[in-house]
């Protein structure tokens, strides 16, 4: 089963516009999370 992302802490973004962004870069694994379980509860939960 996939492993969902940790949500970065507030105090781990150092407000400095950062590209990327610790945020973003948490974004974009929770959007692989997402797909990688819908695919992973396909082919297990069938």
């Amino acid at each position: 089963m996939p492993v969902r992302p940790i949500e970065p802490d507030i105090a781990d973004c150092c407000g400095e516009g950062c590209v990327p962004c610790i945020y973003d870069l948490y974004e974009e694994a929770l959007e692989r999370y997402v797909v990688a379980l819908a695919a992973w509860r396909e082919r297990h939960l069938m």
